[in-house]
């Protein structure tokens, strides 16, 4: 890096309804994309952002992380107001700050945590509809419960591996898998881990979900779990229930 140059961090959350996710893609409004064009018009240059999760369509964000480098020597809080002032209501900067040179978003990461919301009740509530899974039927919570806390430690998540995945290693260390029932008949599942493959959560959720309503049972699970063969895995659950809630370093 330029001896001038600076390392920003940005702590940012975003409703994921109206983005074709956090990353670039041609013609599609992204996340990213419009970071790096109010930055520009901000900084007067061309930076380019990483992200610590790459959220997919429809995901939100209550703590996304992100870095760039840049030669401008703005004070970071005026900074931090230029960005909110220009940004899309739906996209908030919730701090600025300078950090180390070799500080990269994603792969200083030690762990990130998701958090998947359900709103399981007979009747639909509009004013949720982009932000959780309505499921109307009746779920079995201890079931749910007990095919996540097997999730925790180290394994082959390949079960829940969608197809095109980029990871070679499906190798992951779940520090947390747990469901936490919730006010207002809403439930929360939490993830934690030291990285996601590829619609990893929503298909552990999607999966769970099936046990939940009976479809299948505790030892299918486990079956599915360790065959390693996403075919035999339930469907990938919606992607608005689902937030990127903390990256840790």
């Amino acid at each position: 890096m330029n001896s001038k140059e600076r390392n920003i961090l940005l702590l940012l959350e975003y409703d994921g309804t109206e983005y074709f996710g956090w990353q670039v893609q041609v013609q599609r409004p992204t996340v990213q994309q419009v970071l790096q064009d109010t930055l520009k018009e901000i900084l007067n240059e061309e930076v380019k952002i990483v992200g610590a999760g790459r959220t997919d369509s429809g995901v939100h964000a209550k703590g996304q992380v992100c870095n760039f480098k840049t030669a401008s020597d703005i004070p970071v809080e005026a900074l931090k107001k230029a960005l909110n002032s220009l940004l899309p209501k739906d996209i908030f900067i919730k701090e600025v700050k300078e950090c180390p040179p070799d500080f990269h978003a994603r792969y200083s990461a030690k762990s990130k945590l998701y958090e998947y919301r359900i709103l399981n009740s007979k009747e639909r509530n509009v004013f949720l509809r982009r932000y959780v899974w309505h499921i109307p039927y009746q779920l079995n919570l201890r079931e749910m419960g007990r095919c996540l806390s097997i999730l925790k430690g180290r394994h082959d998540f390949s079960s829940f591996r969608s197809s095109g995945s980029s990871q070679k290693n499906p190798i992951r260390n779940m520090l947390r898998s747990e469901l936490i029932p919730s006010s207002n008949d809403m439930i929360c599942m939490l993830f934690e881990a030291d990285g996601f493959l590829r619609h990893m959560v929503r298909n552990i959720v999607g999966t769970v979900v099936d046990v939940g309503r009976g479809r299948l049972t505790y030892e299918d699970f486990l079956d599915i779990f360790h065959s390693r063969d996403r075919k035999k895995a339930g469907i990938k659950a919606p992607p608005q229930g689902l937030y990127l809630i903390e990256v840790r370093y």
